[in-house]
């Protein structure tokens, strides 16, 4: 039996244009909004519009759309454009629809067109399901809520695409390790934008983002070159086949595991914070990062509360318990992460085992009002370390 991912992957690459979007509190109404239903952003009106719904009016158009490839609903797809109101949502879906619930904030949301007026939808719920999505897609975290997939747009970008060229160019091996990766990747934006570290400084969390996408575009482009022949060449059985795919698989999934936790220390050492990564505490467990080391971890006369410990995972749905007993001597476990949104019943549990949320910035309005003075974001994060090391 084919699972949900597989289903719509393959509806996917059946269409002419889909969408995703994590799915956010400003879509359950739980921000305390009165228009409920899935904002859709603007940069994707061609998903269901000729063409941009023009300011100053309304329009709308209705839709079936099945659902987990199980149920149909009729809804509506409208541009508010009166008033004050510019934007896209996508509403009406019946009595009773399990989509638009506080415990789906964060899951994955893909919208397939099929014909002008049928759809396909389909939620994808578990960090293992969304993680394979963006594999499979070959398409990164931080490029959601938009049409798939997103291109690289050289054009505009010719002195970073020079600069991937040129290490692709140097490299003596297959594939790069992800250090490297990151590192290179890293350099290309810096030089290619004129990032200087004030810059870094004065807005952490935008730059770790930008960080995170150029790797992701820099892995593609070696991935292209590395595969554009193999794929051309016919398999000679179904298991050179599989082991081929599972390799691109893997190493697309290890890449984005070990990407934000190099960024991070980017940003750690930008800052001057000092800080051990990958060490061992209690029953060999491996916190990602222990400020201010780990000899101040294991000296006992060194005062708790001036520890902090972060681990670092692109979606934490069902991962963020992992973290609970990495560090003994540290009550409040910090944790950043690339999710945008989670539930409240999750945020409530998360925080009741003394897990603090760390996100980039612009992904705090995916979370619940109530929790939005809770979250962290990384330059706060980041300044909450400076004052325990002063």
């Amino acid at each position: 039996m084919e699972s949900i991912l597989q289903k719509a992957i393959q509806s996917i690459q059946k269409s002419s244009i889909a969408f995703s979007k994590y799915i956010t509190a400003n879509d359950t109404g739980a921000t305390g909004a009165h228009q409920a239903g899935f904002h859709i952003h603007k940069n994707a009106w061609q998903l269901f519009f000729k063409t941009p719904g023009k300011k100053g009016t309304n329009e709308d158009k209705f839709v079936t759309i099945k659902w987990q490839d199980d149920f149909e609903t009729q809804s509506r797809f409208i541009y508010y454009g009166t008033g004050t109101r510019n934007e896209y949502r996508l509403t009406r879906f019946g009595k009773g629809f399990p989509y638009l619930q506080d415990d789906n904030i964060g899951d994955l949301l893909i919208i397939i067109k099929r014909t002008d007026d049928y759809y396909e939808a389909f939620v994808l719920q578990s960090d293992e399901e969304i993680d394979d999505f963006f594999a499979e897609l070959n398409i990164s975290s931080t490029d959601t809520n938009g049409i798939l997939p997103r291109q690289f747009q050289q054009t505009s970008e010719d002195k970073l695409h020079d600069c991937f060229l040129a290490f692709l160019k140097s490299l003596k091996v297959d594939f790069p390790t992800t250090l490297e990766l990151a590192t290179n990747s890293r350099n290309c934006y810096n030089n290619a934008f004129g990032i200087t570290q004030q810059i870094i400084k004065s807005n952490p969390d935008k730059e770790i983002l930008n960080w995170l996408n150029t790797e992701f575009q820099l892995f593609k482009t070696i991935e292209i070159d590395r595969y554009s022949k193999r794929i051309q060449t016919p398999f000679k059985t179904v298991e050179e086949l599989v082991e081929t795919a599972n390799t691109i698989l893997n190493r697309r999934k290890s890449r984005a595991g070990k990407s934000l936790e190099h960024h991070l220390s980017e940003i750690f050492k930008t800052f001057q914070l000092d800080y051990s990564t990958q060490t061992i505490t209690e029953d060999n467990k491996k916190p990602d990062f222990i400020f201010p080391n780990l000899e101040a971890y294991h000296n006992l006369k060194f005062d708790p509360e001036k520890l902090v410990v972060l681990a670092s995972k692109t979606t934490c749905k069902d991962r963020w318990r992992q973290i609970l007993n990495e560090a003994d001597r540290v009550k409040t476990k910090h944790l950043f992460t690339l999710q945008q949104g989670i539930s409240k019943n999750q945020l409530e549990e998360m925080y009741k085992y003394n897990v603090c949320l760390v996100v980039p910035k612009p992904y705090l309005t995916s979370f619940p009002q109530d929790f939005k003075e809770k979250i962290l974001t990384l330059d706060s994060f980041v300044k909450i370390v400076q004052f325990k090391q002063q």
